[in-house]
Formats: structure tokens, C-alpha cells, sequence
């Protein structure tokens, strides 16, 4: 128990034969249950976990029998949570990058109420930039910075970590048996969140990086997410702005994607007819400006009716 709520940790773990051991070992006393996803490795994983599960009663071994992803596994783990009336599910993942020292200052803000959901941030501190490859960093900012807009956690500012905390209501309230399953999960998670009204909190925590290897191919991933996040956003324009509760933003948001794109046949009349005549045309200049203009202030206008809209699911700071 910590300050009397208990406390389960999902550890979602995949070939992770070295670094579970650690992970599972530098667990704090406090915490009640460790629900160990096993998502259907092929080394030695299940063989570990089995080993440290008979030395320590509250590591719960559930094995995934087809891999589900980090998504399936974290959602599986949810579900326990669930069923087990946890107070608070924590998500720490199986390699060992996850500072147990850092866990209260995630709890603290969800115990107190001031949050329904902590996240950790890597970047806040000057170490980041020394400790985090420097690809992943960037990518990471890159993919941070777009997920504030498909998100509209515009204070969120390290989407891509793991490293959670999630109380209750927020448990029972969400659709967790349909989390993204494959890498892009906390993206679609906090499209979620928002779309359920749920305040979120940015933590800062510590990077740790060692001996875990990522397969993630940073430069192929962001294309792939960024194509992910514009689905997620169109889908909390629909889902929060449209069928839960009208918001005019919807219509500047409209409106500045269709000036926007009716740059693309100006373009294109610019270039033609000056080719043809030899000079450039005013008239049609003059619209392309008019329309990028007047479509940008309209995504601007439409961003910022946004922020003020999730104003109220920041969580409170002490």
C-alpha cells in the first residue's frame, strides 16, 4: 500500500530475459501486486519471471499466447487491475528504463485527486539531451509536438514515455480492452483520455538508458505514427467536438484545412499560367496569399479555442 491505496505495476515484457530480472527486483516494497505480460516471448522471459514469481508473491505471470504488441500487453494488465479493485495501475516496462525512485512523485499527484492519469517526462530535465540517443530525443520531440495537437494535452510534452500512473475511475471509465495495441499506444491513450475528459499531468522523471536495445526504427516509426496521430485527431474532432458537445472550433478547423488545401489548384494556375504568359498573374497571386493567410489564422484560432477547451485537464500542481 502506498498512503493507504494500493498499488498494482503492469510490466509489459517481450525477450526480455536480462533486463526483467532488475526490473522486477528493484520493485518498492509498497507495491501490492506486479503484473508481469509476458507477450509470447521467444527466449527465456517466461523462465525468469517464473523464478522470481517463487520468491516474490506478488508477481503475477500472465502469458500472452500470440503477441499482442506493448498495447495488448499494457491493456491486458489494465484489466487485471480492474478486476483485482487496484486503486492505482502503474505501467513501468520489462527493460529496466523505468526509475522505481521516481514512482512517488507519479503516485503523489493521483492519491492526492490531482490528477486521473500521471505521465512521466524525460525531457524536462538538461540530462535528456546527454543521456537519450540523440535520434530517439529528436524523434521523440517531433512526435511529442504533433500528439499536443492530436491529443489537445497541449501541456503534455513527452508523449512517448511509458512510465504511468492511472487511478480508478479512470479504470473503470475506459475502454481499455481496445488500447492501440502496437507502438503508438500512448498516443492513442491520451486521444482517449481526452476524449473521456480524464486531467493528465506531466511528471518529470529521470531517462535511463543501459543495456536495453530498441527495435524500433526511429526513422520509419515517426512517418508511420505521424499518419496514426492524424487519424486520432480527426477522431477526438468527431468524438469530442461533433457527438459529445458541439465546439465552434470544429468549424474554424474546417474551414482552415479546406483554404489551406485550395492552395494546391493556385499553385498549380500560378505555375501554368505563368509559363504560358510569361508573367506572373496578380489576381491569382493575390488569392493564393489571401487563402494561406486566412488559413493559417484559422488553424491558429482553432488551436487555441482548443487549449482553452482542455484547460481544466491539466492536473493541479501543488
Amino acid at each position: 500500500m502506498y498512503k493507504d491505496h494500493s498499488i498494482g505495476v503492469v510490466v509489459p515484457a517481450y525477450n526480455e530475459e536480462i533486463l526483467i530480472r532488475p526490473t522486477l527486483k528493484g520493485m518498492p516494497d509498497y507495491v501490492d501486486a506486479i503484473i508481469v505480460v509476458d507477450d509470447c516471448s521467444k527466449d527465456s522471459t517466461a523462465g525468469v519471471i517464473q523464478q522470481i514469481a517463487a520468491e516474490d508473491p506478488r508477481v503475477v505471470h500472465i502469458l500472452h499466447d500470440v503477441n499482442r504488441g506493448v498495447g495488448g500487453s499494457i491493456s491486458t494488465g489494465y484489466i487485471w487491475c480492474r478486476e483485482n479493485d487496484v486503486d492505482i495501475a502503474v505501467v513501468m516496462a520489462g527493460d529496466n528504463q523505468m526509475h522505481p525512485d521516481d514512482l512517488p512523485a507519479l503516485l503523489d499527484p493521483v492519491v492526492a485527486d490531482r490528477t486521473d492519469y500521471s505521465k512521466g517526462n524525460r525531457l524536462v530535465t538538461g540530462e535528456a539531451w546527454q543521456t537519450i540517443p540523440r535520434v530517439r530525443y529528436l524523434g521523440n520531440s517531433a512526435l511529442s509536438f504533433l500528439t499536443k495537437i492530436a491529443s489537445g494535452y497541449w501541456h503534455v510534452a513527452d508523449s512517448q514515455t511509458g512510465y504511468t500512473a492511472l487511478n480508478k475511475k479512470a479504470l473503470r471509465l475506459l475502454p481499455i480492452e481496445d488500447i492501440f495495441p502496437r507502438y503508438g499506444m500512448p498516443n492513442d491513450f491520451l486521444v482517449t483520455l481526452n476524449i473521456y475528459n480524464m486531467r493528465v499531468m506531466d511528471v518529470p522523471v529521470r531517462p535511463v538508458y543501459g543495456e536495453e536495445k530498441s527495435g524500433i526504427n526511429i526513422r520509419k516509426i515517426i512517418f508511420t505514427l505521424s499518419f496514426l496521430l492524424l487519424r486520432l485527431f480527426v477522431k477526438r474532432m468527431v468524438q469530442k467536438y461533433i457527438i459529445r458537445d458541439f465546439h465552434p472550433l470544429i468549424l474554424f478547423y474546417i474551414w482552415g484545412v479546406l483554404l489551406l488545401l485550395l492552395d494546391i489548384p493556385l499553385v498549380l494556375r500560378f505555375f501554368y499560367l505563368w509559363y504560358q504568359q510569361g508573367a506572373a498573374p496578380e489576381i491569382t497571386l493575390l488569392m493564393l496569399l489571401f487563402s494561406t493567410i486566412s488559413g493559417l489564422q484559422l488553424l491558429l484560432f482553432a488551436m487555441l479555442f482548443d487549449m482553452e477547451a482542455n484547460q481544466d485537464l491539466k492536473g493541479q500542481r501543488e
